[in-house]
């Protein structure tokens, strides 16, 4: 059988080589005759894959040494609490700035633990310029989501908020493009999109935040304490640790984020031009500097044609195209491990679907 594209917003496609590999070694790893899922998380051996894991990610990133480096559990909502809880110990005043639906997540599970100052809001078709923020220069911290999912709206560029730091939750982004680690203070990313496969989150906090926990933390939550345990004060997800080493390394092989961003930088482009040149037939309403890289959505000018598109593009292993319930539409989610050549088959069905049906 064919190996099918998943275009799903997450858990997302995995390279096929990877796939491979844990086929190989679900039985056998490295020689110790059982399974990564069944090895203790105290061995040696998997203590080293952990330093290891976290050695390759702190060089891929260049990530300074006064950063720590976390694996842990809770996926996104479970650190829309923990922020809030492990940063607001002396100073309860936040800002948040709200783009889409998951930052609006964030900021509502915020105001159980602190005071929200909502900066901005977004449109349906762009985020309001820096000159309109209203932004708290005495914050405990800035929160903002790069890159939102479900409506496919991207922050062109990191927000300036002056000396405040700045939390970032990079979910759908992370390692899909170049950027500057100390510009934050805390950098998140739950793994299913572009670190392999659900039930781990990659935590990146700088030092002086470590100390920020307010009382009520359970320890489990407790980014200091984790930190101070190595990411082991519990029994860690130990099989998606593993996923997310051998993503790191397929992502190394690739050319890192040098390569990597240039290839989904072309993906994307190559999308919105079919998306732009249909005559209309397709649309995306978001403005050019706002449009998500990583999540295309769109709409089709008549849209009794949704699911005969979604149906037909099934046919032909082009799977899980169909927009978040909450927005209807089309969506295309591209991240590194989706393959051009599936992006240049999807252009390819599109524009066969709208030559046959635009008449």
């Amino acid at each position: 059988m064919e190996r099918a594209f998943n275009f799903g917003a997450g858990p997302s496609m995995l390279p096929e080589s990877l796939l491979t590999k844990v086929k190989n070694e679900i039985f056998d790893w490295q020689g110790t005759g059982v399974s990564v899922m069944e090895i203790g998380h105290r061995t040696q051996i998997y203590e080293n894959l952990v330093l290891n894991l976290e050695k390759k990610i702190r060089n891929a990133m260049s990530i300074p040494n006064n950063y720590q480096i976390l694996f842990l559990s809770g996926g996104g909502k479970g650190h829309f609490s923990a922020i809030p809880m492990n940063l607001t110990k002396y100073n309860k005043e936040v800002d948040y700035f709200i783009t889409g639906i998951w930052s609006k997540f964030a900021a509502d599970y915020a105001k159980r633990y602190c005071n929200v100052n909502i900066v901005t809001q977004a449109t349906e078709t762009a985020i309001p310029s820096p000159a309109s923020w209203q932004l708290n220069k005495k914050a405990a911290y800035a929160y903002y989501c790069p890159n939102e999912t479900i409506n496919g709206i991207q922050f062109p560029n990191i927000p300036d908020v002056g000396d405040v730091p700045l939390v970032a939750d990079m979910t759908s982004c992370i390692l899909s493009e170049e950027f500057d680690v100390t510009k934050f203070g805390i950098v998140f990313a739950a793994a299913q999109k572009n670190l392999g496969i659900a039930g781990i989150t990659l935590l990146i906090i700088r030092d002086d935040l470590l100390n920020q926990a307010q009382d009520i933390v359970p320890d489990i939550w407790d980014y200091k304490a984790q930190a101070q345990a190595h990411s082991g004060l519990n029994t860690p997800p130990t099989f998606p640790i593993y996923m997310m080493d051998l993503m790191i390394d397929w992502f190394i092989e690739q050319g890192g984020l040098e390569k990597i961003s240039l290839i989904n930088k072309r993906k994307a482009e190559k999308l919105y031009n079919c998306i732009d040149q249909s005559n209309n037939f397709y649309n995306n309403k978001i403005e050019k500097n706002y449009r998500s890289k990583i999540n295309i959505t769109f709409n089709i000018h008549n849209n009794d044609f949704l699911s005969l598109f979604l149906k037909e593009a099934d046919k032909i292993g082009l799977k899980y195209l169909s927009g978040h319930m909450l927005v209807g539409g089309v969506r295309a989610s591209i991240y590194n491990a989706m393959p051009e050549h599936a992006v240049d088959k999807l252009i390819d069905f599109m524009n066969h679907f709208a030559n046959k049906y635009s008449g």
